[in-house]
């Protein structure tokens, strides 16, 4: 008799013990998998979120010693510039310039009719001659009264009396002799005349124009200019006041000449910042073919220079602790330094720094008030340096 199968001792067959343990090592596979993957997302995690914690800043421009330019705008005037008024009231009778016409000193202008003052000369020449009439009357009198008290026929009193007659008519006399020097000078001034060699800027009158003198229409009849050398004003900020010297030279741009320049020179100031915190000051040039206009609108150029041993930085850089002003300079570890500094001069949008920091450093401008030292920073790219990153 057969034995019977025994199903406990039975083995499997061999390809089903090989697909049981390629089923273990896959799931192990996925397992290992899913481990690393978590692990390496942990890790991307923390990184970003590192990343994320270092600030990004920008760099100052830091520049050293040297000159740099200070442009501002100047006012263009004549070196002397004259409105005439008359001196005496009437009528213009002609005038001989007119806008645009080069004169000389003494050079008539025009002339005024003055029929009421030329009767006060006429009056004043008769008051005169009246008394210097009774002059001679008074002193016939009073010399003959002398003689008279030299023989006891007439008493000293009466003739003290004409010699005091003869006094008051002397005063008379001088007195008509003033007023009527008055009115001739006030004659002399029918013609109008040139102070000075110029060139007429303006004419206020025409023929028949009524003159008046001290009352509202007194305006000025002509305007003479002397432009050989001319003036120019301009208002320097009280912070650059003290980099402006007497004889310092200085470019004159005028619109009308585009890419010419002129040389001027600073020859004056107003030793007194005014109200608009600016300090006035006075530079000549010379202007002997007449190129430039007084009045014109043009911009200066100064030259200023800096001490050796001084850096500038934008006054957005600076940082104010406990310690005074601050820079933040990005060290080659990318961690940031605070460095104390001496400003040298304040000059509104920028600094000049004494000492703590040079030309070559890397300065932070806009620092975070939050930022300490040894912080770590990413240095943002330059607009430049960003556009060809994104060709």
């Amino acid at each position: 008799m057969p034995e019977p199968i025994d199903a406990v001792r039975h083995t499997p067959p061999r390809h089903l013990k090989l697909a049981g343990v390629a089923a273990v090592g896959v799931a192990a596979l996925v397992v290992v998998v899913g481990l690393v993957a978590r692990v390496q997302a942990d890790q991307a995690l923390k990184t970003w979120t590192h990343e994320q914690a270092v600030p990004t800043v920008a760099l100052a421009k830091v520049s050293g010693a040297g000159e740099r330019e200070l442009v501002l705008p100047g006012d263009v005037q004549a070196f002397y510039n004259a409105p005439i008024h008359a001196r005496t009231s009437g009528y213009l009778k002609r005038w001989y310039v007119d806008i645009g016409s080069p004169v000389k000193a003494g050079q008539l202008l025009a002339e005024i009719d003055t029929p009421d003052l030329d009767q006060q000369v006429l009056q004043a020449r008769a008051n005169l001659a009246t008394a210097q009439a009774n002059q001679r009357l008074s002193a016939t009198t009073a010399k003959r009264w002398e003689g008279l008290v030299a023989q006891d026929a007439v008493s000293r009193q009466e003739a003290d009396e004409k010699a005091g007659d003869l006094a008051a008519r002397t005063s008379a006399v001088n007195a008509a002799a003033a007023d009527l020097n008055r009115l001739l000078a006030l004659e002399s001034f029918k013609r109008i005349v040139a102070p000075f060699d110029g060139v007429v800027t303006s004419r206020n009158t025409d023929i028949g124009a009524l003159i008046s003198v001290g009352g509202a229409a007194d305006t000025a009849l002509f305007t003479v200019a002397d432009q050989h050398r001319l003036r120019i004003y301009v208002n320097v900020p009280q912070s650059y006041s003290a980099l402006i010297k007497h004889g310092q030279a200085a470019k004159l741009n005028v619109p009308e000449y585009p890419g010419q320049t002129f040389a001027a020179s600073v020859v004056n100031d107003a030793q007194s910042v005014g109200a608009n915190g600016a300090l006035l000051v006075e530079l000549q040039l010379d202007n002997p073919e007449g190129k430039l206009k007084p009045g014109s609108y043009a911009q200066v150029t100064f030259g200023l220079a800096s001490a050796a041993t001084t850096t500038q930085v934008p006054a957005t850089a600076l940082l104010f602790r406990h310690d005074g002003p601050t820079l933040a300079v990005v060290g080659p570890d990318s961690r940031v330094r605070l460095r104390p500094i001496k400003i040298a001069r304040d000059l509104g949008t920028q600094i000049e720094v004494g000492a703590g920091v040079n030309p070559g450093d890397r300065v932070i401008d806009n620092p975070p008030e939050a930022l300490v030292d040894g912080d770590m920073v990413k240095i943002a790219a330059l607009p430049s340096e960003a556009a060809h990153a994104q060709r």
